[in-house]
C-alpha cells in the first residue's frame, strides 16, 4: 500500500454544494462543516474510530430540512471512498465490529465487495435526535453503500437512548471500516475475491 489513499470529490447540484477530502491511511484529524450539527458529530465517530481523516464542507437547503444534505453527504463520502480504495488489492475486504455505549449496542457488518446493499435494522425509540430527524440515519448509509459500493448490515442490538443508539451505529461502522480496509500482509497485491475483482 505504498500509494497514498487519498480523494477529494465534488457534488454540486441545485440542493448542495458539497466538498469531501480523505486519507484513509490517516489518524482521525477531521474538518467537519455540514450546517447540521449532529451529522458532523457522527462523522467525527467515523473519523476517529477508523482513523480515517475526514475534510468536509456542506451547503445545502436546509430552509427547507436536512434530508438533502445529509444524503448527498453520503453519496460524495461513498464516492470518495471509492475513488481512495481503488482496486482494493491487499485490503483485508470485510470488517465488522460491536460497540457499546451505556445501555446501547450496535453491529455493523462490511463487505468492499464492488455491490451496492444495506441492511439496516435499527428501531430508535424516538423520531427526533434534537432536531436530527432519525429517518436520515437510513438516507446517509443508502447514499454511501450506492457509491462506494459495498455491502452494509447494521444492527442496532439494545438500546432506549436515541442518541445512545444513533451514535453506537456511527462508531461501529467506523471501526467496521478501519478493519475492512486495513492491508492485509498475507495477501499484499492480492485482490481479495475468487473472481480476481472486486
Amino acid at each position: 500500500m505504498s500509494t497514498p489513499r487519498v480523494a477529494e470529490v465534488f457534488r454540486n447540484t441545485n440542493e448542495t454544494q458539497i466538498r469531501v477530502a480523505i486519507n484513509l491511511d490517516g489518524t482521525g484529524q477531521q474538518k467537519l462543516n455540514t450546517g447540521v450539527p449532529f451529522l458532523d458529530h457522527m462523522l467525527d465517530q467515523i473519523a476517529r474510530h477508523g482513523l480515517i481523516d475526514l475534510d468536509i464542507e456542506a451547503k445545502g437547503d436546509l430552509h427547507i430540512d436536512a434530508h438533502h444534505t445529509v444524503e448527498d453527504v453520503g453519496i460524495t463520502l461513498g464516492q470518495a471512498f471509492a475513488k481512495a480504495i481503488g482496486d482494493k488489492k491487499g485490503i483485508r475486504r470485510y470488517g465488522h465490529a460491536y460497540v457499546p455505549l451505556d445501555e446501547a449496542l450496535s453491529r455493523v457488518v462490511i463487505d468492499f465487495s464492488g455491490r451496492p446493499g444495506l441492511e439496516m435494522h435499527v428501531p430508535f425509540t424516538r423520531s427526533m435526535i434534537g432536531s436530527f430527524d432519525v429517518d436520515l440515519t437510513s438516507e446517509f448509509f443508502h447514499g454511501f453503500v450506492n457509491h462506494a459500493l459495498v455491502t452494509l448490515h447494521i444492527d442496532n442490538l439494545r438500546g432506549h437512548n436515541a442518541h445512545h443508539q444513533c451514535e453506537t451505529v456511527f462508531k461501529a461502522f467506523g471501526r467496521a471500516l478501519r478493519m475492512a480496509i486495513e492491508p492485509d500482509a498475507r495477501s499484499a497485491g492480492v485482490i481479495p475475491s475468487t473472481k480476481g475483482s472486486l
